[in-house]
């Protein structure tokens, strides 16, 4: 179970998500593990590029073959980009990842595995789950074209996914990608880098 706004953290951990454009809309996904819609990503895998992470990604979330564009942002504050997950194998690596309540782009990969603690709450869950991984997820987020609809290959991932005109985004929405998603609308030539 992940734990988002985590503090501390212990491991490092590098992952994509992309905000696919098909004419003026925007590709969303609602996530399996918490209903909350957000851009489709998760975590660069051994061996591959962060163009073929994200590409994976989109392909695995929603069926979409996408060609990757320029990139919107780097998100790697760890007030927001910190995530603690229970006891896990050693050397294993983390099924989620980043930031504020809702995060979804790189979350949690099953049904159940995010929750969301207040402070109060947090001590508790630490007690009862002893020792745990905290990971400092770092974030690179794409522009994307959407090139052809497909299958998804974790389906067990998405709930639904659709394409959404950007001042009509649907809720509940991973907060964190909101920032994304702002910045991605903004327009800007350089990087955004939060």
């Amino acid at each position: 179970m992940a734990r988002y706004f985590a503090k501390d953290p212990t491991e490092l951990g590098l992952s994509v998500s992309a905000m696919v454009w098909r004419e003026h809309e925007i590709l969303l996904m609602r996530r399996s593990d918490n209903g909350y819609w957000g851009l489709p990503g998760g975590f660069v895998e051994l061996g591959e590029s962060v163009t073929e992470a994200a590409r994976r990604e989109v392909v695995e979330e929603t069926g979409w073959s996408v060609e990757i564009g320029r990139l919107i942002g780097v998100y790697s504050d760890p007030a927001q980009q910190v995530v603690g997950y229970g006891p896990g194998p050693p050397g294993g690596r983390p099924r989620a990842s980043s930031g504020r309540p809702g995060d979804s782009g790189e979350g949690p990969q099953a049904p159940g595995d995010a929750q969301w603690v207040s402070d109060a709450g947090r001590a508790e869950l630490d007690e009862s789950q002893g020792e745990e991984r905290r990971v400092q997820v770092v974030n690179l987020c794409f522009h994307a074209k959407a090139l052809e609809a497909g299958v998804p290959t974790t389906p067990e991932e998405t709930l639904e996914m659709g394409f959404y005109a950007a001042d009509a985004l649907p809720e509940p929405f991973v907060p964190i990608h909101w920032i994304r998603v702002e910045d991605g609308l903004a327009g800007r030539a350089e990087a955004s880098i939060r």
